[in-house]
């Protein structure tokens, strides 16, 4: 596992345990590995028992500069959130007593609407970026507001900070009962171009931009036509929501009488296509399961949001079975934890209430849900020739866990390994457990002012 390649200078090496995902096994454990990062930021070599002086005269590293982990550490990749609402950082854990439509009318679009103010919008975009990065959250897929010059403070906070990011101007030009809180569709599509063409001028390694038409219902047809284009001409990623509750699913049958349904909606504009994620899908029919699987779009799917508000529960073994990609979202603030080990238990947790409803469903196990939260985030972003994984020549996000940190949350007992280990960091761990976080090589946390 070497890159024929020894000339780029070796940055990091780290000597230990190392728990990832491939396509084959959904928990693969490497002991007693060695794993060197060059100065690009990318995986240059995974050696299982080796001698690691002789690394080191092949590589050119000291063995001085090895990063060994403890018996009670491990890397693992860094976690991808496919769905989270930045914007919405602010109201996190409130606001959780109404359903999908009355909720963004009442609570969201209001909240949404202050991001004119660049003030409070760099106060709550610098929170949530170091939040979901101690978090772990590695890789964010984010939806701001309306507002142009607050979307580009977001990449320019992401990119400040290491976060690997795509950031979406969000774009509806109707139905909001905030009436300051939409654009017409000629505006919508001068910010957009606004936007993008900024964003890619900024030459950020790790941000992009991701065309965010709102959802259906807040867009006109001529919009979503306009998103389409723009997404498909710039070879850009997508991302919106669909079928999350079925209030809104009704809602989408009359605004658009002429498709046959919610996710035709989104294929007649052209915008489902290979970089497409699409939020909750919990009342999607198979038939349109099958259309994502032909166009390669994906779902994020975002269970303590669907529980909080009370919108439904994804049947994720049935999505798999379409082959679908699929990764997870917290999808803040509808989801009240920011943390993508929240979102692998409430995965776990609907999976189960599922199988309560029917025994015949197969339960997801913790070894899946970890890998919808690394290689399948990556997968869902159609970022997985980059990230998500171990694998020599792609970048190095990770996260180093250490589950006995003082004062921890978890406790070990003899004879517990590797797996138990990963499996009690998954269900009783937190931020205090991720001691560092690498992004593209570079470590962020902990933050170079702490």
């Amino acid at each position: 596992m070497r890159q024929n390649d020894t000339t780029a200078r070796i940055a990091h090496v780290f000597s230990g345990t190392f728990v990832h995902s491939t396509p084959r096994a959904a928990v693969e454990i490497l002991e007693n590995c060695a794993l060197g990062v060059n100065d690009e930021g990318k995986i240059a070599f995974i050696e299982k028992d080796i001698d690691l002086v002789s690394l080191s005269k092949i590589w050119r590293f000291e063995t001085s500069d090895i990063k060994q982990l403890g018996k009670n550490e491990f890397l693992m990749p860094g976690m991808v959130d496919t769905h989270i609402h930045a914007s919405q950082y602010s109201y996190t854990g409130t606001a959780l007593d109404l359903p999908l439509l009355e909720w963004l009318n009442t609570y969201t679009f209001p909240v949404e609407a202050k991001y004119k103010d660049l003030d409070f919008a760099n106060n709550v975009y610098t929170k949530v970026v170091r939040r979901t990065l101690k978090n772990g959250t590695t890789t964010a897929c984010y939806f701001a507001t309306i507002h142009t010059d607050a979307s580009l403070l977001l990449g320019e906070l992401a990119d400040k900070f290491g976060q690997r990011a795509l950031v979406g101007k969000v774009c509806m030009d109707c139905n909001s009962a905030v009436p300051q809180y939409k654009e017409s569709p000629s505006e919508c599509k001068v910010e957009t171009d606004r936007f993008i063409k900024e964003l890619l001028k900024k030459e950020y390694p790790n941000v992009k931009p991701v065309v965010t038409p709102r959802f259906a219902p807040s867009c006109s047809a001529s919009l979503l036509s306009e998103l389409g284009e723009i997404a498909n001409n710039n070879n850009l990623h997508i991302q919106s929501h669909i079928s999350e509750n079925k209030e809104e699913v009704e809602l989408v049958k009359t605004l658009f009488p002429g498709c046959k349904s919610y996710t035709d909606v989104y294929l007649k504009h052209n915008l489902l296509t290979d970089r497409t994620v699409m939020a909750h899908g919990c009342h999607l029919t198979d038939e349109e399961l099958e259309i994502f699987h032909e166009t390669g779009s994906a779902i994020s799917h975002c269970p303590n949001s669907n529980i909080s508000i009370c919108s439904g529960m994804l049947n994720v073994r049935n999505v798999l079975k379409h082959k679908v990609k699929l990764g997870l979202g917290t999808d803040v603030a509808g989801g009240y934890s920011p943390s993508m080990l929240d979102a692998m238990r409430r995965t776990l947790d609907t999976s189960k209430t599922l199988t309560i409803q029917d025994p015949q469903h197969q339960t997801l196990t913790f070894e899946e849900v970890f890998r919808l939260a690394t290689l399948g985030g990556s997968e869902a972003l159609s970022l997985d020739e980059q990230i998500g994984n171990f694998v020599v020549g792609k970048d190095f996000d990770a996260l180093r866990v250490n589950v006995c940190v003082p004062d921890g949350p978890i406790d070990l007992f003899p004879g517990e390994g590797p797996k138990v280990i990963l499996e009690k960091f998954l269900n009783l761990g937190d931020d205090r457990n991720i001691t560092e976080v690498y992004v593209a090589g570079r470590q962020v946390v902990p933050f170079p002012d702490t």
